[in-house]
């Protein structure tokens, strides 16, 4: 069965990352098998890192991953519509294709998958044990979801392809942006430069984009090139008085939060927002402390909160099309790169446990 051995990087505790050599499967007629690239790293890797997100089993981590398709089967094929040697990106999640959230659309609810069952978080004990980004290979189940990347993208830059995906679901489809909106994005990392440019692309006319202290100064002056037109410090002002000096008086009509660890920041997007306005609360919040949060307000503007738990194959497709459509400068934000050997300390340095600044941008590139 086995054509030759993969390293991979498991966790198998919180703070406890361990390199193993895994088999790697010859493929059947409905699955294949991915030669992995690129993986990018997000919030959630370091939350699974420091136990935040505790899996309560030992698995690869990392879920943003590029490469390109090594085996594959004959239905798997026509599946997917990919050939070997195609440089593909993995959908996070597994869809059935079958059940009625499925049929729906909605895959992430996948009763015969759901959230329990992501690429990035599943134990390692279930064969083949392949099913995460820090890793020279990928195991593509029979569920699996390809998306082809477009040649000219180079893998590691590729690999935006879900924060931006991300970028284009959060600011954009969930919340029904419209050209002339006010939108306000607290949190300037790699998904907040995201829904900065996803916004501005459908016509938002003016992007507010927040930060906090000196470690988010530089990644503030980034936004500017994502198409924020403001960027609040909010250690050192109040961001919707900031806002309502620039607009006379306008509050935002969305508002998107991608912060983590940032108990303050549902405060400020209530504050933020509009009357009858959409506040988009992304991702998971790490903390459930909420001070400066008053439901009450919420009540009184009437506002819609919309939670996102992730992205879907339209928004992907767009951000794949947007990147090599170079229109923002996604090649140029500052990136950290490292091999299998590296991603401990990478993870530990987006953890805020490591040396120096977290980068904007983080890549594990296994081979």
């Amino acid at each position: 069965m086995t054509a030759h051995a993969a390293r991979a990087m498991v966790l198998e505790g919180p703070r406890s990352l361990v390199p193993r050599e895994l088999t790697v499967p010859t493929a059947g007629a409905d699955d294949g098998v991915l030669r992995i690239e690129a993986c990018g790293l997000c919030g959630t890797d370091h939350e699974q890192y420091t136990g935040h997100i505790r899996a309560g089993f030992p698995f690869v981590p990392g879920h943003e991953v590029v490469g390109v398709v090594e085996q594959l089967g004959a239905r798997a094929r026509d599946r997917w519509r990919v050939e070997i040697g195609d440089r593909v990106a993995v959908e996070v999640f597994l869809s059935c294709r079958a059940c009625e959230e499925c049929v729906a659309g909605r895959y992430r609810r996948c009763i015969n998958h759901g959230i329990a069952d992501m690429y990035g978080f599943i134990d390692v004990g279930k064969a083949p044990g392949l099913w995460g980004g820090y890793a020279t290979h990928l195991y593509l189940a029979p569920d699996a979801m390809l998306l082809p990347v477009p040649s000219s993208l180079d893998p590691m830059y590729a690999t935006l392809f879900n924060p931006l995906g991300a970028g284009f679901r959060w600011a954009v489809t969930l919340p029904g942006t419209r050209p002339g909106d006010i939108v306000a994005v607290l949190g300037p990392g790699i998904r907040g430069l995201s829904a900065c440019a996803a916004a501005k692309d459908a016509g938002a006319e003016l992007v507010l984009v927040t930060g906090y202290g000196p470690r988010d100064a530089e990644r503030l002056d980034v936004a500017t090139q994502f198409g924020a037109d403001i960027t609040v410090d909010v250690a050192e002002q109040n961001p919707s008085r900031v806002l309502r000096a620039a607009t006379g008086g306008r509050l935002a009509d969305v508002v998107v939060d991608v912060t983590a660890k940032a108990p303050s920041a549902l405060g400020q997007a209530i504050a933020l927002a509009c009357t009858g306005g959409t506040v988009v609360l992304a991702g998971t919040r790490g903390s459930d402390e909420t001070p400066g949060f008053s439901s009450d307000h919420v009540v009184y503007k009437e506002l819609h909160l919309i939670g996102a738990l992730g992205v879907d194959a339209t928004a992907y497709a767009a951000a794949l099309d947007l990147l090599a459509s170079g229109r923002w400068p996604f090649a140029d934000v500052p990136r950290r790169s490292v091999g299998l050997d590296g991603v401990e300390e990478l993870v530990r340095t987006m953890a805020g446990e490591g040396q120096g600044d977290p980068p904007v941008h983080a890549v594990v590139v296994p081979t």
